[in-house]
């Protein structure tokens, strides 16, 4: 064949195109596992976070996970758990799961067992920032009422303003805040600095600056958190 020819170049840059394409397949094909570990990881390490909980290292945040998330937990929304498979709680999808109609949201829980025998409760919530998506996890006393930690992460939110949901001093803002009032569930509002809710909820300061990632933190809350509203009522039960 006449190397020179068109046909000849469009032969030779097909065979390349499938060759190059083989390959790069294959090296994603391999590397996906440890991807996507690496992401279940950074997600276990998250609810960790929730829990004040510091993985040795690295390499230990799977067993350190597994010693103190002791059940995973699906309810209904009407608190009744309908699964607790090993990961039912873990896998769910939030994302998807939030755009779905409440009355058919799976409504993940994570218990947890800490070293001095107390029972936690991680739920994980979703929602909107300015630029993309934010979330997190929030655990709540076996009194079903009391936060006891909470993680929040972002996808693009800016970098020294809505970015800083990530920090501790915004965290640890919630701890001791309270979901019920009169046994009735007001949500930990986010309020700028200054400024108090008029229905008595527990809050915590907005970031500076960053008043739509503030904002979209209280709405997420507002939106997750109540839907578990039948299952902290059974928890408050038991604790009475």
């Amino acid at each position: 064949m006449n190397k020179n020819s068109n046909s000849y170049q469009i032969i030779y840059s097909a065979i390349m195109v499938v060759l190059v394409g083989a390959v790069l397949a294959l090296i994603y094909m391999s590397l996906k596992p440890k991807q996507d570990e690496n992401i279940a990881n950074d997600t276990r390490n998250q609810i960790l976070s929730a829990l004040h909980i510091v993985a040795p290292s690295e390499d230990e945040i799977p067993a350190t996970y597994e010693k103190y998330i002791t059940q995973d937990i699906l309810v209904d929304n009407q608190g009744n758990v309908v699964d607790s498979a090993k990961n039912c709680a873990f896998d769910v999808d939030m994302k998807k799961n939030m755009k779905l109609d409440e009355s058919k949201r799976q409504l993940p829980v994570l218990k947890c067992t800490l070293d001095d025998g107390s029972v936690k409760y991680v739920i994980p919530v979703y929602g909107a920032g300015l630029w993309g998506p934010i979330w997190g996890y929030v655990a709540i006393n076996d009194d079903g009422n009391t936060i006891y930690g909470a993680n929040f992460s972002h996808e693009s939110e800016t970098p020294g303003l809505g970015a800083r949901i990530t920090e501790k001093g915004f965290q640890q803002q919630f701890v001791d805040k309270q979901l019920y009032k009169d046994g009735e569930f007001k949500n930990v509002s986010v309020m700028k600095k200054g400024q108090t809710p008029t229905d008595g909820s527990d809050y915590v300061d907005a970031i500076s600056g960053a008043t739509i990632t503030s904002r979209g933190v209280g709405t997420m809350m507002q939106q997750c958190m109540q839907a578990y509203d039948p299952f902290f009522k059974k928890l408050q039960s038991v604790t009475e």
